[in-house]
């Protein structure tokens, strides 16, 4: 049975994720069996501890999925693994309200796992125990069964902090990280440089694995896991593949387009879908498919090679005017529009949309979002409701369309304009926010749908 544990925060910044892919990265390097997963909606994280290892790091998210939805997907993927790493987000404590809800904590308590806590001592000595006896005491349910000190200065420095945090807590010092000028994780954007762009990625995972195995006691972290209830009951998940649909369904997947949850892929297969990865730079064309799915990423850093594809990006205007299939976010929904306007000069596009788009130097749009269907398009019914996520520094700079013909309003979050999202043109649907398939399980069989009904010949 798997074992498992929270790697956590006091705040966004802590380190964890260097601890967290560390600690993945060297236990991969054993030989062992880990499967990691990452809380909250994100890519980049999840993208660096699915590289390190070696297979898909899974999203666990109190607020877009129900705690029954949670376990069941946390079981699932722990049945053939020997351990499971969490990475949390944020502070430990940090919700959307004062309660806390939907907080890292939640998440531990849910799976029922203890917590690693990642503190940052820079500046400071002594009052990390004070920092810590506070997360120990504000929820006495939880389990924090070690601490790692990280950016320590000197021998000194580690060893006051080290004492305090034993003697004051009573909680173990599993590990004690020295400040470092080498930023292995380069930031950019709205965090970590995703790994797809990052010339050395490579050497950063064996760097982190080093670190892990210099500065962890691995050995101890393991002992402190939780078993994995391993209670996997089926639940929402549907997990058993249909076969005998004969659906292609494209995915662009290239250093433009990364951001795609592998609950969402393994949810079209579910439905009997054959993917197709395409390179929307490289290849010359669309091949024969029957629906299209274009996740985000950032299409900005790569719009030179994307504006320069002039046959793919026709190609898919093409495919959008045939009334092929094609759902896009965030990143998909800039490639499908006009042009993108960057430092001055401008890139053309897929074109679908009469749409352009500049970049903000600060985000634009950052967090949950909660919509509502008040429109037609192809794939969500009217009055469905939809729980999604947005970050993006993209900004509309024009378009010749009426708000009113937005497919979505949001009760919570930004969209594309209005209060409203969702540009639709026949069996094409664009919006900002991105779904997680286990928060929105029709979505999945709904792409499907339509694809088959465009390989029947029967396109809107």
């Amino acid at each position: 049975m798997a074992k498992g544990i929270v790697v956590a925060g006091l705040s966004g910044g802590a380190g964890k994720s260097i601890v967290a892919v560390g600690l993945v990265a060297a236990f991969a390097r054993q030989g062992r069996r880990v499967v990691p997963f990452k809380k909250g909606p994100d890519y980049i994280d999840a993208g660096w501890l699915q590289l390190a290892a070696g297979k898909p790091c899974y999203n666990l998210d109190p607020y877009l999925m129900e705690r029954e939805v949670i376990k069941n997907s946390f079981d699932r993927h722990c049945r053939l693994a020997e351990m499971a790493i969490v990475e949390g987000n944020r502070g430990l404590f940090d919700g959307v309200n004062i309660e806390g809800a939907y907080s890292t904590a939640e998440l531990a308590l849910v799976l029922g796992l203890p917590v690693l806590l990642v503190v940052d001592c820079t500046k400071v000595t002594r009052t990390v125990a004070a920092l810590v006896l506070g997360c120990q005491k504000m929820d006495p349910r939880l389990t924090i069964a070690a601490v790692v000190l990280n950016r320590l200065g000197t021998a000194r420095h580690e060893s006051i902090v080290r004492q305090s945090v034993e003697y004051y807590t009573g909680i173990p010092v599993v590990g004690a990280i020295r400040r470092s000028g080498k930023d292995i994780f380069p930031q950019r954007h709205l965090g970590v440089t995703p790994h797809q762009e990052h010339d050395g990625a490579g050497n950063a995972l064996d760097l982190l694995a080093e670190m892990a195995e210099k500065y962890l006691d691995i050995g101890k972290i393991e002992a402190l896991m939780a078993e994995a209830t391993g209670q996997y009951s089926g639940g929402r998940e549907k997990v058993a593949k249909t076969t005998g649909t004969g659906v292609r369904i494209g995915i662009l997947k290239d250093t433009a387009f990364q951001f795609y949850y592998p609950e969402n892929l393994e949810a079209l297969e579910s439905e009997g879908a054959e993917l197709v990865e395409i390179n929307a730079m490289t290849a010359a064309e669309l091949p024969e498919l029957d629906g299209l799915y274009i996740g985000g990423g950032f299409p900005e850093t790569g719009a030179r090679l994307l504006a320069a594809n002039i046959t793919f990006r026709r190609s898919v205007k093409e495919a959008a005017d045939a009334g092929l299939p094609i759902y896009a976010e965030c990143g998909g929904l800039i490639y499908l529009g006009e042009k993108i306007l960057l430092e001055g000069k401008e890139y053309p596009l897929a074109g679908v949309f009469p749409v352009s788009f500049g970049l903000h130097r600060k985000p634009q749009a950052h967090g949950y979002t909660e919509l509502t269907v008040c429109g037609p398009n192809p794939f969500y019914g009217r009055e469905e409701k939809i729980k999604g996520h947005e970050f993006r520094y993209s900004t509309v700079l024009s378009w010749n369309g009426r708000s009113d013909d937005l497919a979505f309003e949001m009760k919570r979050g930004v969209g594309f304009m209005d209060n409203r999202d969702g540009l639709v043109y026949r069996n094409v649907l664009a919006l900002y926010t991105h779904i997680h398939a286990l928060a929105t399980p029709g979505w999945a069989g709904s792409l499907v749908a339509r694809a088959r009904e465009f390989r029947q010949g029967g396109a809107g």
